[in-house]
């Protein structure tokens, strides 16, 4: 799959999300992260991708990019809170210093990623040490990972046919590969893949008997990991003299912006 393939795909993702279904995982999402970016610190954050989803609404970081392709001519338009629009010809090489952003969020990009390892290791690239990625797919063991199967084999496809829905295991060890400390992911999206409003608000119920009973078979996941540098430590004054003087009671960040 060359980039152009993989970017037209993702186009087409976004304008699934316009759709009943896409409506129901657009508002899940959405609703994670308000709350999961509301508890990161920092001061520049970016979303790659996918306009159509709101991710970074609830981050309190004063400085916010939307990264996405050319081909996306009215991505402008459709960023929420007026975040400034970057452009790039793909995710593969981004146009950000090495160590300068505090929080990268990637809703669905590797699933249309012509080199989803290669993002992955820019991602890592641009964020400081401590920064975190937020990473949103589609569960491949799941229904709609079984109606994505059965529709490449009777050519009725649920989503974009380019899209390779990665296991979220898989994901948590390219990022550990990457020294990012991963944390457990959260699963949503447990209705069956309907295409009308009506029947997946007729099968709700099963956000709750999902998350209580099988929650690894959500359709949706979104999982977090933090850049950990090895051999970085926080080094306090050097006293001189045989008595150490009182400890200071003023907070140390562990954070270094350029």
């Amino acid at each position: 799959m060359d980039n152009f393939s993989s970017e037209k795909s993702i186009i087409s993702l976004g304008s699934w999300l316009e759709s009943p279904a896409g409506s129901y995982v657009r508002a899940w999402e959405e609703a994670q992260l308000e709350e999961i970016t509301a508890d990161i610190f920092g001061f520049h954050a970016t979303q790659l991708g996918l306009p159509q989803v709101q991710t970074l609404r609830g981050s309190r970081m004063p400085h916010k990019w939307l990264t996405d392709t050319a081909l996306l001519e009215s991505a402008s338009e459709k960023s929420d809170e007026e975040k400034l629009l970057v452009v790039v010809q793909d995710f593969e090489e981004l146009p950000y210093e090495t160590a300068s952003i505090d929080l990268v969020v990637l809703p669905h990009v590797l699933e249309f990623a012509a080199e989803p390892h290669q993002v992955l290791r820019e991602v890592e690239r641009v964020l400081i040490p401590e920064g975190q990625v937020i990473i949103c797919g589609f569960n491949p063991f799941s229904l709609w990972g079984a109606r994505q199967i059965l529709g490449r084999m009777i050519d009725a496809h649920y989503l974009p046919e380019e899209g390779e829905f990665i296991a979220l295991p898989r994901i948590k060890d390219w990022l550990k590969l990457l020294n990012m400390e991963v944390g457990n992911g959260v699963f949503g999206c447990y209705a069956p893949p309907f295409e009308t409003e009506k029947w997946l608000h007729r099968w709700r119920f099963m956000e709750s008997a999902g998350t209580n009973g099988w929650p690894v078979f959500g359709a949706v996941y979104i999982v977090q990991a933090i850049k950990r540098v090895r051999g970085m430590r926080l080094i306090g004054p050097a006293w001189k003299g045989k008595t150490a003087a009182a400890p200071s009671r003023v907070p140390v960040t562990n954070k270094i912006h350029q």
